[in-house]
C-alpha cells in the first residue's frame, strides 16, 4: 500500500483515549490540521464505558477538498483505519480487538497502563499481558510507534494529548510538515508554551530519537553502610536469579522497618532452601509478606510527602492551590487490638466483657480528612509508632506464621515448596480482605498437612482460591 503523503487519498484515524486525558483536543487538532491543509475535515466521538475512565473513541475523516461536498463517516469501520492513536497500552489491545488495526494501518500507542476496575479487584494478578498486546501490535499494523506518552507528558508539564500529537506527526504518516501540527497547536490558544514542549517529546521519540529521560534509568545503589553491606550479603549468600527480587525485598523492609529486619529476611532467605528456583520466588514472597500492611504501614504512607506530591499531580493543581484529601476508614477492633503491645492487646480480644463494650466503637466507618491538621497529627503519630512494632500483637502473630510457612517449604520436595511458597498470593491487604486471605491460606496449607497433596494439588487449590473472594470454588476443590 502507499504511504498516505503520496496518494493525498481518503485519510482516517481513529484515537482511542481514557477521561481527562485530552482527547477531544487531540481530535480537534487533527480536524484542525486538515482544515487548514486544504482538506475538508470531521470530527465526531463515541463515548465508552466509565470502568476504563470515561474511555472514548475520537474518530477523523478527511479528504483533498474538491468542487462537491464528501459525505463522511461518523464512526470508524474495521479494516478501515489509516491511523490508530491509543493513549493508553491496553486502548491499543481494544483497537486491534475491534479490528481497526491492520496491515494497512499505522498504530501510535503509549506503553504505559491505567488499570481497569476487574484487573484491580481481582484476588491474584488480575493485570492484563502488555507484552502479548505489544506483540500483537507489532505483527498486526503495517508500523507500531509505542513509548512512556505518559511520563513525558509529566516532564513537559502538559497532558498526553500534546506528546501524542506529536507521536503523529513523528510518524511522518500524514501527508503535513510538522510547522502544520503546531500551527495547529498555536490556533487552538490554550496552554501554547507546554503543548509545544510535549510535541516535541513525542515527535522526537517517534522519530527514533527519545529524551535521555525516556530511556530506562541504571538500577539504584544503596547509599547507606547498612545498605551496602545487605547487597554484600545478597551477591554472596544467594544466586543470581534470586538478586534481582532479594535486593527490592532488603529495599522495601529496610524502608518499611529497618536495617536489622532487612537482616532477618536474608536471614531466613537463605536457610529455607538450596533449590534456586524456590529461592527466587521465596525473595519475592517472604518481603511481601514481612512487610504487611498493618495500621502503623497504612498511616506511615498517607502521610508521606510523596504520596501528596503524587495525588496533586494525578489531579493536575497548580503550586498556589490547596488540596484537600478524604479517605474513608473502617478500622476494626481487632486492627486496634494489633496496634497495641502484645500483652494488651491479646488480652482485650480475650475477654468477651471488653469485646461487647468496645465492638460498637469500630463497627461503622468514617470518611476522614487526612489533609487536615488534626488528622494528619493523629496519622503521623501513628506512623511514629514503627519504632515499636516489634512489640505489637500483629508483629507476633505475623512472625509466627511466616515462620510456620517457611517450615512447611523447607521440609517440602522442590516442586511442592515452590507451590508452598506461591500460596503467599493469597495473603494481602488488610481488614477483611487480609482475614479472607489468611483464611483461604490456611485451608490449603492444614490440608497440605493432611497428606496427599502433592504440587499440582496444591498449585490447583490455589487457583481455586484466587478465583473468588468468597471462598466458594475453594470449598468446591477441597470437596473433590
Amino acid at each position: 500500500m502507499e504511504e498516505i503523503s503520496k496518494t493525498g487519498r481518503r485519510i482516517t484515524i481513529a484515537i482511542l483515549g481514557l477521561g481527562g486525558q485530552g482527547g477531544g483536543v487531540l481530535a480537534d487538532w487533527v480536524v484542525q490540521l486538515g482544515e487548514a491543509n486544504g482538506y475538508v475535515a470531521q470530527g465526531t466521538s463515541v463515548p465508552g464505558v466509565a470502568q476504563r475512565t470515561g474511555a472514548t473513541i475520537y474518530y477523523v475523516e478527511m479528504i483533498p477538498a474538491g468542487d462537491s461536498e464528501p459525505v463522511l463517516a461518523l464512526t470508524p469501520v474495521p479494516g478501515d483505519v489509516d491511523v490508530v492513536v491509543a493513549s493508553e497500552l491496553m486502548e491499543a489491545g481494544r483497537a486491534i480487538l475491534r479490528g481497526f488495526v491492520g496491515k494497512q494501518t499505522v498504530l501510535i500507542g503509549s506503553t504505559h497502563r491505567v488499570y481497569a476496575i476487574d484487573e484491580k479487584s481481582a484476588m491474584g494478578d488480575g493485570r492484563a499481558s502488555g507484552e502479548r498486546i505489544v506483540a500483537a501490535a507489532q505483527e498486526r499494523s503495517r508500523r507500531f510507534i509505542g513509548f512512556d506518552m505518559d511520563a513525558a507528558a509529566d516532564r513537559a508539564g502538559t497532558v498526553i494529548s500534546s506528546v501524542m500529537f506529536g507521536a503523529l506527526a513523528g510518524s511522518e504518516a500524514l501527508p503535513f510538515p510538522r510547522e502544520a501540527y503546531e500551527a495547529a497547536i498555536r490556533a487552538g490558544g490554550k496552554a501554547v508554551e507546554a503543548s509545544l514542549k510535549g510535541f516535541d517529546a513525542g515527535f522526537e521519540a517517534a522519530q527514533g530519537h527519545p529524551e535521555p529521560a525516556l530511556i530506562a534509568a541504571p538500577a539504584t545503589v544503596p547509599t547507606s553502610p547498612a545498605g551496602r553491606a545487605l547487597l554484600a550479603r545478597i551477591q554472596a549468600q544467594l544466586p543470581v536469579e534470586a538478586h534481582a527480587f532479594a535486593i527490592e525485598g532488603v529495599r522495601r523492609l529496610m524502608d518499611y522497618q529497618d536495617a536489622a529486619y532487612a537482616g532477618l529476611y536474608l536471614d531466613r532467605l537463605v536457610a529455607v532452601s538450596d533449590d534456586p528456583a524456590v529461592l527466587t520466588e521465596a525473595a519475592r514472597h517472604l518481603a511481601l509478606w514481612m512487610a504487611y500492611d498493618d495500621t502503623i504501614r497504612v498511616a506511615d504512607l498517607k502521610v508521606r510527602e510523596t504520596r501528596l506530591a503524587r495525588v496533586r499531580g494525578e489531579v493536575k493543581a497548580k503550586p498556589d492551590q490547596i488540596i484537600a484529601v478524604t479517605e474513608y476508614m473502617h478500622p476494626r477492633l481487632e486492627e486496634i487490638c494489633e496496634t497495641l503491645p502484645g500483652w494488651l492487646g491479646g488480652r482485650i480480644l480475650a475477654s468477651e466483657r471488653l469485646g461487647q463494650w468496645l465492638a460498637p466503637m469500630f463497627r461503622k466507618g468514617r470518611h476522614v480528612e487526612t489533609t487536615s491538621v488534626r488528622w494528619f497529627i493523629v496519622l503521623w503519630l501513628l506512623a511514629a509508632m514503627r519504632r515499636w512494632r516489634r512489640g505489637t500483637l500483629r508483629y507476633g502473630h505475623e512472625q509466627a506464621r511466616i515462620a510456620d510457612w517457611l517450615a512447611l517449604v523447607h521440609d517440602a520436595a522442590p516442586d511442592a515448596g515452590l507451590e508452598l511458597v506461591k500460596c503467599q498470593r493469597l495473603i494481602k491487604g488488610y481488614g477483611d480482605t487480609f482475614a479472607r486471605g489468611l483464611g483461604n491460606y490456611m485451608r490449603i496449607t492444614d490440608r497440605y498437612r493432611a497428606g496427599g497433596l502433592d504440587a499440582a494439588g496444591i498449585r490447583r487449590l490455589r487457583e481455586a482460591a484466587l478465583a473468588d473472594e468468597d471462598g466458594v470454588a475453594l470449598g468446591q476443590a477441597l470437596a473433590s
